[in-house]
């Protein structure tokens, strides 16, 4: 699959490391560093786009500003991409309304998109957006998540002590913070897992945006940790010690 990564600064550079760390070896991906400052309004994006770019069959949106979302349909113009994914990590990088009408504007080109919120949101079969669910179908997308989106883990416990013993990273999340919580883990107990996955998603640390989005009510940091804390909690839970409390009598 051949892949092309527009990014303005570290938020996308550190994705393109981490996905040239670990992506399969047929991958072909390149980089276009777009402006990092573009005015309120492009009325000729052309103007903002280099002479020429590679053919690719999938676009990486991880701009830190507005103003490239208004460059991802030409791009996909001068490319051909089939599909686009355009992550909402921060509300003020990718707005809402703005993530709604880059999806029309590509689907009116025939480009399939998907803006994930957050990224780390992405299977091969839905994403986020505000607090459901998004369906799609698409073969580049879905190849893409099947290793970088929403962290997936494998995990061996000792069923005596209750302890991970070993943790294989079956998704990553595109940032690389799978691999950094999975190293993390190793010799944890079940009980304790949870908890510790939520600190290391935060010390990592995790790039999404940490004001209160409203299509939430929380921070989509937040967010993030726990879609990273449920994928642990569902792998450690036939192992995590239940403890029940049993009323006392009350004496006379």
């Amino acid at each position: 699959m051949r892949i092309l990564a527009i990014i303005t600064g570290k938020y996308g550079q550190r994705h393109v490391d981490n996905i040239r760390k670990y992506a399969p070896a047929d991958w072909e991906l390149e980089v276009w560093q777009a402006p990092a400052v573009l005015p309120p309004i492009l009325d000729y994006p052309e103007d903002y786009l280099p002479p020429e770019l590679p053919p690719v069959d999938l676009l990486l949106a991880f701009g830190e500003n507005k103003g490239v979302a208004e460059l991802v349909v030409e791009a996909a113009r001068m490319t051909g991409a089939k599909a686009v994914i355009a992550p909402v990590d921060r509300e003020e990088w990718l707005p809402r309304g703005l993530a709604r009408q880059l999806r029309g504007w590509l689907a009116d080109i025939g480009v399939a998109c998907v803006t994930p919120k957050p990224l780390c949101s992405l299977t091969e079969t839905e994403y986020n957006v505000r607090r459901h669910r998004i369906e799609y179908d698409d073969p580049y997308i879905a190849e893409f998540a099947r290793y970088f989106g929403r962290p997936k883990f494998r995990m061996e416990i000792d069923p005596d002590r209750r302890v991970i013993t070993e943790v294989e990273v079956v998704r990553d999340a595109v940032c690389g913070c799978a691999h950094f919580v999975a190293e993390g883990l190793v010799g944890v107990s079940a009980d304790d897992a949870e908890q510790q996955a939520g600190l290391l998603h935060h010390h990592y640390p995790c790039l999404a945006g940490m004001g209160t989005d409203p299509d939430f009510n929380d921070t989509i940091m937040h967010v993030s940790g726990n879609i990273m804390k449920e994928e642990v909690g569902e792998q450690v839970k036939p192992h995590k010690q239940v403890r029940y409390i049993r009323p006392g009598k009350i004496s006379d």
